[in-house]
């Protein structure tokens, strides 16, 4: 039942007015309630009953952080007679629903759609389930409701803005002005043509015996090498909780790893991904299929990060277990000088030994702001003091972890995909794989 606030207003305006009743207005205020009473009880029994409104929710397949998308209900009125219905959704507040609950006039037999737009704040797996359906007397005064169970999921994936740029150099790379490029630098080992030769080819390219058939100057191509093994390892401990430029440091991470996925299974390597904190979180097994990247993205979009010291050793041990091949290992951290001398520098020889690995991590420009200004007051003379100990401290961890074998990729905000891609493609033109 439903006692809509709009009887109640009319029965408090009627009220002055039974009270100047001379003779009793005690009388006819019991009246004029009894009245309100009758009216609101006719109400309610004339309003449709519940069972007769069909009620559909239809959600996208998932949604993507702060990206706009709608979500929509279809209503049916099945009853005989029309009216006026409404439902409201159990939507969570952090999807950012521009409205969860409706109203409209549905004549019988007739079918509606209401849409709202939602803009995730938060990604994840989120459950829905209770919706309620309101009709309403042919006065507005009354109604009915009830609860339906509508148990639904919704996923909210990772941003992807380096999806474009992850493309772009797909697409680039796959050019033969792009795979002759690497050649001139050295290119890759793979054979993959004889031709004639031509100015630009390196004297040492040249195949003297098929120079010595064919009765002309052949040299022999190569590309880059396929069927190579990239695997992310995504540190989900409590430094990656932190934030630069307002975004937690997993997200970055995360957009990252995606893009490096795009571009190397786009250029026929595999890809894997390991997550880990206190322990391994998930585990993709590597391979080169278009449908890599959902895999990959699925395993890891709802993974909050760990307020928990990370356990390196115990990571890269699996790593080795479950990806033993030659591999480049992209290690997804933050450059905290104790953290990485206390944990990840001696866990880091089980890597270096038989791959190639890449450290990478975000700086904060804000820090550099700091360091790099002029300061105008005492509290900004501390911040400033604080700011140059933490690069400087920053350098030191990256000079240690360079002489320990790996590659460090410490990037500005935004740009962390980019600098991994290159890395990447250089360590392919290189042969390092």
């Amino acid at each position: 039942m439903i006692f809509r606030p709009r009887l109640a207003l009319i029965a408090a305006l009627l009220c002055p007015v039974v009270l100047l009743v001379p003779d009793d207005p005690w009388w006819a205020l019991l009246g004029v309630g009894l009245a309100v009473f009758v009216v609101w009880l006719a109400d309610f029994l004339l309003a449709p009953s519940t069972s007769t409104i069909g009620v559909a929710r239809r959600l996208p397949r998932s949604l993507t952080l702060e990206r706009p998308a709608s979500i929509s209900w279809t209503i049916r009125n099945n009853g005989r007679s029309g009216g006026r219905v409404g439902f409201a959704d159990a939507l969570a507040p952090s999807l950012r629903a521009e409205a969860r609950r409706a109203e409209l006039d549905l004549a019988a037999g007739r079918t509606a759609t209401v849409e709202t737009d939602v803009l995730p704040a938060r990604r994840g797996r989120f459950h829905l389930g209770e919706l309620v359906v309101r009709t309403y007397g042919p006065l507005g005064f009354a109604g009915r409701q009830k609860a339906r169970y509508l148990p639904a999921e919704l996923r909210v994936l990772p941003r992807f803005p380096s999806r474009a740029e992850a493309e772009l150099r797909q697409r680039k790379s796959r050019l033969e002005v792009g795979l002759r490029s690497a050649r001139a630098r050295g290119g890759g080992s793979e054979f993959e043509q004889l031709r004639d030769f031509t100015i630009d080819d390196e004297f040492r390219k040249i195949d003297w015996s098929a120079t010595a058939r064919a009765g002309r100057t052949i040299v022999r191509t190569y590309r880059a090498e396929r069927n190579q093994t990239v695997i992310n390892v995504l540190d989900n401990g409590r430094l990656m909780a932190g934030r630069v430029a307002d975004v937690p440091r997993v997200e970055y991470a995360m957009d990252a790893i995606m893009a490096l996925t795009t571009l190397s299974t786009g250029l026929g390597d595999r890809a894997g991904l390991l997550v880990f904190d206190k322990e391994v979180r998930a585990s993709v097994p590597a391979s080169n299929r278009s449908t890599q990247l959902g895999r990959i993205t699925d395993a890891m979009f709802d993974i909050e990060p760990e307020l928990a010291e990370s356990d390196y050793r115990g990571a890269f041990t699996e790593t080795l277990v479950r990806f033993n091949r030659r591999t480049m290992l992209v290690i997804h951290t933050e450059l905290a000088e104790q953290t990485v001398g206390e944990f990840l520098l001696p866990a880091l020889p089980l890597l270096t030994r038989s791959h190639v690995v890449v450290i990478a991590s975000v700086r904060d420009p804000l820090v550099e702001q700091w360091a790099y200004g002029i300061p105008r007051d005492e509290e900004e003379t501390y911040r400033h003091t604080a700011a140059i100990a933490a690069l400087a401290e920053r350098e030191r961890t990256k000079a240690l972890l360079t002489r320990s074998g790996a590659s460090v990729v410490d990037a500005a905000p935004g740009t962390l995909a980019g600098r991994l891609m290159d890395n990447y493609l250089e360590v392919k033109a290189t042969g390092r794989l």
